[in-house]
């Protein structure tokens, strides 16, 4: 059998070029694997259930619970591609006990008003003067920032849209989400559909030249840290003190579709998650609207009686 790190480099080769990962999750896999790598030099069978159950407790040692169960799902996958390819009988991570609590971050989402602000200071700022590049990047930013609310896509997803996928004539986007799974969103509110006309029309040269759908004004692709800075930017112009994120608009789309009643096997698909689990991490956000149903809808609320003594006087 090879050694450890020709093992890594071969199945890194494949998750690149057979299964067609994104960057960032072959970086992460890069990286778990060489920890896994460095870590097992001190063992004779990196394999051996003792050796695994020794790297994940020292992945407790050093990580928080996020990040040990990502990195130990690193390795199970890459154990599971030796078992495919018979270079191992088994998957040693079969016979580990791998449960352990793992604490529940709620997901942070932006008041529906203060989105109303945010794209308020948006669309108020194309009345003041300005220049023609000013003009065609607060209509890129405006049709970013729509899209972000409109889809719940990913920023990943949305920043290397291809023109390809853009489909104006049925308003749809298809996006390729975590591993190489494609989904596809209609776009139906009238003003999402016009700020993306308006930005096609604006940069309609370097979309047509270009490979990347949103561009900078280099004609090069619009990276998410440019749309992280673009939020913070226009979130300090409109006096919000929320810390805004992209992915916080992410979170806004399937919560706020909890609240309309949306089926969250729909929200699922929309979102792109492989299990539904995922998803309902949604559905206790959305509870904190159960308080406000409750006060404000309960039939309850409407009965009112005249109470001629006080239950506490009898005591």
């Amino acid at each position: 059998m090879k050694n450890l790190t020709e093992l890594t480099a071969t199945y890194l080769t494949y998750c690149q070029y057979r299964k067609e990962l994104d960057p960032k999750t072959l970086k992460a896999y890069r990286i778990d694997l060489g920890q896994f790598a460095e870590f097992m030099e001190a063992y004779g069978d990196p394999f051996a259930r003792d050796s695994l159950n020794d790297y994940v407790t020292s992945l407790h040692r050093q990580f928080r619970p996020r990040t040990t169960k990502r990195k130990i799902a690193s390795i199970k996958a890459f154990c599971h591609y030796l078992e495919f390819e018979d270079i191992l009988n088994q998957n040693p991570f079969s016979r580990i006990d791998l449960q352990f609590r793992e604490p529940q971050k709620l997901p942070r989402i932006i008041p529906r008003h203060t989105i109303q602000t945010f794209l308020s200071t948006l669309y108020e700022r194309q009345r003041e003067p300005m220049t023609i590049l000013q003009e065609k990047t607060l209509c890129r930013d405006i049709a970013v920032t729509e899209l972000l609310f409109a889809t719940g896509s990913r920023i990943s997803e949305l920043c290397t849209l291809t023109p390809e996928q853009v489909d104006m004539q049925n308003h749809s986007l298809l996006f390729h989400g975590k591993g190489a799974k494609e989904r596809i969103l209609q776009i139906e509110n009238p003003e999402v559909i016009l700020a993306l006309s308006n930005y096609i029309h604006a940069f309609s040269s370097e979309i047509r030249e270009g490979r990347w759908f949103f561009v900078n004004r280099f004609g090069r692709r619009l990276t998410e840290q440019s749309v992280r800075l673009m939020l913070r930017k226009y979130a300090s112009l409109a006096s919000i003190s929320l810390h805004i994120t992209p992915h916080m608009f992410r979170h806004s789309f399937a919560t706020f579709l909890l609240e309309e009643d949306v089926d969250i096997r729909y929200i699922q698909k929309m979102l792109g998650h492989s299990s539904i689990t995922t998803t309902e991490i949604y559905t206790h956000v959305a509870m904190s609207k159960q308080k406000d149903i409750l006060k404000t809808k309960h039939p309850r609320n409407s009965l009112h009686f005249s109470l001629d003594k006080d239950c506490n006087s009898q005591l």
